[in-house]
């Protein structure tokens, strides 16, 4: 189980140059304005490495305080009720479960998607994160985004 990392509210001034790049590119890609990722690191003068180091880490305010739709992945443990468990779990925290995408369990393990709405949650994202890794089925969580 990995430790989750803190999300820091840092001024814009103090931000890299690739971040700031980062986030006009994603912009680009949300608002529909470019399609591909090669397009908007093109148009905002990033390379692609840059802006994979970079994407999943940062993000506008507004944007984290107003989402409260996220999509988890998670790799699970292939025994009877390890995804009952999991829908229970959620289903604690107060959570709506949105939609679920699981793979075909291979080698023992199923790749799944989670896409939930934390609106009415007490928990976090991160104390969300914790409670799901502790259960026995599951081996690891990650978050893919947040969005509606």
């Amino acid at each position: 189980m990995t430790s989750r990392k803190p999300f820091y509210l840092v001024r814009e001034d103090m931000l890299t140059e690739a971040m700031e790049k980062t986030l006009a590119a994603k912009e680009l890609l949300r608002s529909g304005k470019v399609k591909k990722i090669n397009e908007a690191v093109h148009h905002v003068g990033l390379s692609r490495s840059a802006f994979y180091k970079y994407k999943d880490g940062i993000f506008p305010f507004h944007t984290m305080v107003k989402e409260k739709i996220i999509t988890l992945s998670i790799i699970l443990v292939d025994r009877s009720g390890s995804l009952s468990q999991l829908l229970g779990k959620v289903a604690e925290t107060g959570a709506n479960v949105l939609t679920i995408n699981q793979t075909i369990p291979l080698q023992g393990r199923a790749h799944m998607t989670l896409t939930i709405d934390m609106s009415p949650m007490k928990l976090d994202l991160n104390e969300l994160m914790e409670v799901l890794e502790k259960l026995e089925a599951v081996e690891k969580v990650e978050l893919v985004g947040t969005g509606s």
